[in-house]
C-alpha cells in the first residue's frame, strides 16, 4: 500500500492507495479519529458491489452506521439531493462527534463532502473513490459542492476529509468509458507539472488500459502527490491551485451546455484542455507540436477531441463567463507554455474564439 500526505499542518491528512484496502476502512477510521456515528452516502452504482463491505469493516469497528444511497450521474449534485441528506442526517440524530463516508465517484464525493460541511456548520467526513476520476482528483483537496442550471459547482465550501482511502480494486469494476474519462485528470497533470509523467503516459497506454496493477498504482500515486503539493501550498485557489483548472474553462461550459450526462467530466476536460492547447499555441508560446502532442495522447486513451455535435457558441461563452478565474467579468485561462509549465492569463474573448473552433465537430473543421 502506497500512502501520500496532504499537507495542511494540524489538518494534514492521508490518502491510502492500494488494491483490496477497502475492508481496512473502520479501523482507519479510528486512527484518524472519527470516534461517532457514520453516514454512509453511496452511490447506487457501487452500493451493491462495495456497500456492505464498507457497513461491514464501520460496524465491527463499533461505529453506529446509517446509509444513504444516491442516484448517479451528474444530476444528483442538486439542492434536491442535498436537502435529502440533512434530513436522513436529522433522523439519525447525527452530532457534531459524527462523520459522512463518501463512496462512489466524484458526484457523491462533492455531494456528501458539501453536506458535511454545510450540516451542524461542519462535521468529519472520509473519501471513498471508486472511480479513477475522482482517486487521482476531486476526492483530494477539500474542493465539495453541487452545481446550478446556470453552472457547475457554483455552490459549495473548501472542507478538507480526514482520510481518503483508494482501493484500486474498485476500477476493476469500472465501466471503461468511465476509466477512460478519469484519464483526462491524470494526462492533465503531466500537461501542467510533469513533463515525465506525460511520457510516460505516452509510453505506456497499453498497459494502463489493461488496467495493470503497478502502473495503476503509479498513475494515482503520482496524480496524488501532484495535487497534494499544489493543495498544500495554496489550499482555497488564492493563487497556485488554479493551474489545477487546466481545461477546466471551457471543459466545465461543454458540460453545462450540453446538459450535464451528455458528456462526463473527464470527457469535457478533454475538450477542454484541446481548445487550451490550441489557445496556448497562439498566445502562450506553447509549440504546435506540443499541442499536437496533448490531442493525440488525449485520443490515444480514448477521449473526445472533438464535441460530437455544434454546441451554440454563445451559450459556451454565457457559461464560460460564470467560471470561477473570472475576474470583473474577464476570462481567465490556464495557459501552458510547454508541456509541464502552466500558468493563468486573462484572454479576451475574441481569442478564445479560435479554441472553440478547435473542437468544433469534425465535419465544421476547416482544411
Amino acid at each position: 500500500m502506497r500512502e501520500v500526505t496532504v499537507p495542511l499542518q494540524d489538518r494534514s491528512y492521508p490518502i491510502l492507495i492500494g488494491a483490496g484496502i477497502l475492508p481496512q476502512i473502520g479501523e482507519r477510521a479510528r486512527q484518524v479519529g472519527i470516534r461517532g456515528a457514520v453516514a454512509v452516502v453511496q452511490d447506487a452504482a457501487v452500493s451493491e458491489w462495495y456497500g456492505p463491505q464498507v457497513r461491514q469493516s464501520l460496524e465491527a469497528a463499533g461505529y453506529r452506521v446509517v446509509v444513504v444511497e444516491v442516484p448517479s450521474g451528474e444530476a444528483s449534485k442538486c439542492l434536491d439531493q442535498l436537502g435529502r441528506f440533512y434530513d436522513a442526517f436529522a433522523a439519525a440524530r447525527l452530532d457534531r462527534t459524527s462523520a459522512v463516508v463518501a463512496l462512489g465517484g466524484g458526484v457523491v464525493g462533492d455531494l456528501a463532502g458539501f453536506a458535511a460541511a454545510s450540516y451542524l456548520r461542519g462535521i468529519d467526513f472520509i473519501q471513498v473513490p471508486t472511480t479513477l476520476l475522482a482517486q487521482v482528483d476531486s476526492s483530494v483537496g477539500g474542493k465539495t459542492g453541487i452545481d446550478l442550471s446556470a453552472g457547475k459547482n457554483l455552490v459549495g465550501a473548501f472542507h478538507q476529509p480526514r482520510l481518503v482511502l483508494a482501493d484500486l480494486a474498485t476500477l476493476e469494476t469500472l465501466p471503461r468509458r468511465e476509466f477512460v474519462a478519469g484519464m483526462a485528470e491524470v494526462i492533465k497533470y503531466g500537461i501542467i507539472v510533469d513533463p515525465e509523467l506525460f511520457a510516460y503516459l505516452e509510453q505506456n497506454s497499453e498497459a494502463v488500459l489493461s488496467h495493470q496493477p503497478d502502473v495503476l498504482a503509479h498513475l494515482v500515486a503520482r496524480s496524488c502527490e501532484i495535487k497534494a503539493e499544489v493543495v498544500g501550498r495554496d489550499e482555497r485557489e488564492s493563487g497556485l491551485r488554479a493551474i489545477l483548472n487546466y481545461g477546466h474553462t471551457v471543459g466545465h461550459a461543454v458540460e453545462a451546455v450540453a446538459g450535464y450526462g451528455r458528456y462526463l467530466h473527464g470527457e469535457a476536460i478533454a475538450l477542454g484542455a484541446v481548445a487550451a492547447g490550441e489557445l496556448s499555441r497562439r498566445l502562450a508560446g506553447l509549440t504546435a507540436a506540443d499541442a499536437a502532442r496533448i490531442e493525440a495522447l488525449l485520443a490515444r486513451y480514448g477521449l473526445p477531441v472533438r464535441l460530437d455535435e455544434e454546441l451554440p457558441e454563445a451559450q459556451l461563452f454565457q457559461a464560460m463567463r460564470l467560471d470561477k478565474k473570472v475576474r470583473e467579468g474577464e476570462l481567465r485561462f490556464v495557459l501552458a507554455r510547454r508541456i509541464g509549465e502552466v500558468y493563468t492569463e486573462t484572454v479576451p474573448e475574441p481569442e478564445v474564439k479560435p479554441a472553440l473552433a478547435a473542437i468544433a465537430p469534425a465535419r465544421n473543421q476547416s482544411d
